[in-house]
């Protein structure tokens, strides 16, 4: 099983305040699995955010759905802006102020929803 096969079968784990968030070098080894996805600050906090694009209203709120009852599965809640054709997905952990694990493993579970709506985005 390849790195980022490994982040799409892992689990998210409980998060508690106090807990660190990624240093930079984990933050880039990750990003380097999941290359459509940018790393952004907002607000001081560090973030990972992806647009998805569809052909329809109707599509992306067929995906946000996906998405949230993916998030409803893990316990770990994105921020998800649906608009007509697209969908943009940021994924941190509030409880570390910024980027764990669990935000990787939830970008990678967003893109295998995507790839299998849209099997000509596979990377």
């Amino acid at each position: 099983m390849n790195d980022l096969e490994e982040l799409r079968q892992a689990k998210c784990i409980p998060c508690r305040r106090g807990d660190a968030p990624l240093s930079q070098a984990e933050i880039a080894s990750l990003k380097e699995l999941l290359t459509d996805w940018e790393v952004r600050e907002a607000d001081g906090v560090l973030r990972l955010q992806r647009v998805f694009r569809f052909k329809n209203f109707s599509q992306a709120l067929e995906f946000t759905n996906r998405i949230g009852a993916i998030a409803e599965e893990q316990d770990h809640h994105p921020a998800l802006l649906t608009e007509w054709g697209k969908v943009t997905v940021t994924w941190w952990t509030h409880a570390v102020g910024g980027l764990h694990r669990n935000d990787f493993i939830m970008a990678a579970k967003t893109d295998q929803i995507y790839q299998a709506g849209h099997p000509e985005s596979a990377s």
